[in-house]
C-alpha cells in the first residue's frame, strides 16, 4: 500500500478523495497529466484496495476506499514538523 502512495500524483489523487467523490476528467485537471496517465494511477489506487469506482453514463467517479489512509498522512507531518524543529 505504501507503494501505491509512493508518488506526487497519486498523493495528490488520494488528498483530493479525501474531500468526497471525484470524476476521472477533475482528477486530470487537477494532477495535470493526460488523461491515459492518470488512469493508469487511479488503477494501482484500486488494484490495491484504496479507492474505487463507479460509473454515471460515460463518466467514471472515483472514491476514496480506504479514509484511513489520511491517518497516516497527519501522523507523517507531526513527525515532519517535529524533525525541523
Amino acid at each position: 500500500m505504501l507503494k501505491a502512495l509512493a508518488h506526487e500524483s497519486r498523493l495528490m489523487i488520494v488528498d483530493r478523495l479525501s474531500r468526497g467523490e471525484c470524476s476521472v476528467g477533475e482528477l486530470t485537471a487537477l494532477v495535470g497529466n493526460d488523461i491515459s496517465t492518470v488512469s493508469k494511477h487511479l488503477a494501482l489506487l484500486r488494484a490495491h484496495g484504496i479507492v474505487e469506482d463507479r460509473r454515471q453514463g460515460t463518466t467514471v467517479y472515483y472514491r476514496l476506499l480506504t479514509p484511513c489512509v489520511c491517518n497516516f498522512f497527519t501522523c507523517a507531518t507531526q513527525v515532519l514538523k517535529e524533525r525541523l524543529r
